[in-house]
């Protein structure tokens, strides 16, 4: 893949912006809070992609890897200084836990303030077309963070085929569209074998 980036360039200034992020006093703050609240922030299309997903367990390994997506972007974002440009391809389950940590607006306001630095996310520019061994990848591997937990960074003709089979097994409880509509009856009498 071509890329106008200078990859090394912005994958050592993305590696510089991780460890600043991790050694700024709001940074344990930031992950925990991050982390608390798990029911608010889970989609039928992000997390759900993952096998044998367990909150506890990869929680805290997912949110290593969306601080380390916001790094390379906003290195991306300071060297071009294009907001639709920084906003890399990433795996879906990664792109949720992004979410969840943007989602810690005044801690992240506060870090960004302190560290000089923009964290870059729109959702209106988003695409979804991750792939392995792309720009994001090479980014990634400039920054010398080592390989990849590929249980996360699935490529999106992955992530396409599993939604899938998720979106015929909603389907079958009343949810249409991964949520988009729903068709449940939330005043079913208990079962029988529930009641006695």
């Amino acid at each position: 893949m071509t890329t106008d980036l200078d990859i090394a360039a912005i994958g050592t200034r993305a590696a510089q912006i991780l460890t600043a992020i991790q050694q700024h006093p709001l940074h344990t703050h930031l992950t925990e809070s991050s982390l608390k609240y798990t029911c608010c922030w889970f989609t039928t299309t992000g997390y759900a992609t993952i096998a044998d997903w367990n909150v506890e367990q990869d929680s805290p390994k997912l949110a290593v890897e969306g601080l380390r997506v916001l790094a390379l972007k906003a290195a991306v974002l300071e060297a071009t200084g294009d907001e639709k440009r920084a906003e890399l391809l990433v795996a879906a389950p990664v792109d949720e836990m992004v979410h969840a940590i943007l989602a810690q607006w005044n801690v992240m306001t506060k870090i960004q303030e302190d560290l000089g630095i923009r964290f870059a996310h729109a959702t209106d520019l988003e695409e979804f077309g991750y792939e392995i061994g792309g720009e994001t990848d090479q980014l990634y591997a400039a920054a010398g963070w080592g390989d990849k937990p590929m249980r996360y960074w699935l490529p999106t003709s992955e992530v396409n085929r599993r939604l899938d089979v998720l979106g015929r097994l909603y389907e079958t409880i009343g949810i249409q569209g991964h949520g988009a509509t729903t068709s449940i009856n939330f005043d079913e009498p208990a079962s029988a074998s529930a009641a006695g």
